[in-house]
């Protein structure tokens, strides 16, 4: 999910994660000519940078889309249907559920939040690469149904770095601070999980890293096949069957 609502490691915890089987039709999705984009997900423990430098690759990038969540709970003063969330009744998310149209979705606060398949699959066949603020748990969901989906983890170069900045943003209690602290232990473990780890250090030098990962990802055998597949069949080039 991508909900900037501070949340506490008690209330992560409390989250009810409901794991979304592919409709019977559905395959896992992998780089074919029917799918030239790439799908982007990026982790990280709160007070990492994720969100900051996830805005600047978007900005300096316009090929990559932000995947948009859908949500239960009511639209805040300053949000707009289909910029930060798509907003939708309880029943019309069941009935989504219910049609095989959600990666993945988790119950917070009595609201519901949902990934969409449906969405990130027409921008990947219409050539858009889309990138997931999400957490661990949900990234690894969403690689069941998109195989060769890009993990990337972001770190903080030390702990008392991430106290440091999640004090000095403002946002929490002191007690929440230290919640906060110990869910990024738990969540840190898993950066083995992806392929991809970025160091926030230096924010230019993090962002030049992220763009990196992009920019190799796209240069891969199987998403140029998937962008250029004519002239790879002219050039007699053949893909293995997965």
């Amino acid at each position: 999910m991508n909900d900037k609502t501070p949340r506490d490691a008690r209330a992560v915890q409390a989250e009810q994660r409901i794991v979304e089987p592919a409709p019977a039709q559905a395959k896992p999705l992998e780089y074919t000519g029917d799918y030239p984009g790439n799908l982007f997900m990026v982790v990280a423990p709160s007070g990492a940078g994720k969100s900051t430098l996830v805005n600047a690759l978007l900005e300096q990038d316009e090929a990559i889309r932000l995947s948009i969540s859908y949500t239960t709970r009511p639209p805040r003063p300053n949000e707009k249907h289909g910029r930060e969330y798509l907003f939708c009744t309880k029943d019309e998310f069941a009935e989504r559920r219910r049609a095989g149209e959600f990666l993945e979705s988790a119950e917070v606060h009595g609201n519901f939040y949902a990934t969409s398949r449906i969405w990130i699959e027409e921008q990947m066949r219409n050539g858009r690469d889309v990138l997931l603020e999400i957490d661990w748990q949900g990234a690894l969901q969403v690689r069941k149904q998109f195989h060769n989906a890009v993990g990337i983890f972001i770190l903080p170069p030390s702990l008392d770095v991430l106290e440091e900045r999640l004090r000095k943003r403002g946002q929490d209690e002191p007690n929440v601070i230290v919640r906060r602290l110990l869910a990024a232990g738990s969540e840190i473990a898993h950066a083995p999980d992806f392929e991809y780890v970025v160091i926030n250090e230096a924010f230019p030098r993090a962002l030049s890293e992220l763009q990196c990962v992009v920019a190799a990802t796209r240069l891969r055998c199987a998403s140029q096949y998937a962008r250029h597949t004519e002239l790879f069949m002219q050039l007699g080039i053949h893909l293995p069957q997965s």
